[in-house]
């Protein structure tokens, strides 16, 4: 990618408006989850790794989060 803005060029298609502001969502998203990954990547650099008392094992964050992702499933009708 490259950091230089997009011309106006008019080979470009237009998104619709609602298109366009899913895509700005996605962005700002990524961005927020980018960031969070920076803050603590910058932690790590500075403090050093947390010791292992203060960490969740994986297998207890794996439960948790397919726990979510079980909530969020709609239910099926058999």
């Amino acid at each position: 990618m490259s950091e230089q803005p997009a011309t106006t060029d008019t080979a470009r298609q237009q998104l619709e408006p609602a298109a366009a502001d899913a895509v700005r969502a996605y962005v700002a998203k990524t961005r927020e989850n980018a960031d969070q990954l920076a803050a603590v990547l910058e932690d790590i650099a500075t403090n050093g790794l947390p010791s292992v008392e203060d960490c969740t094992p994986w297998e207890d964050l794996r439960e948790i989060h397919l726990a979510r992702l079980t909530r969020q499933r709609p239910a099926v009708a058999w």
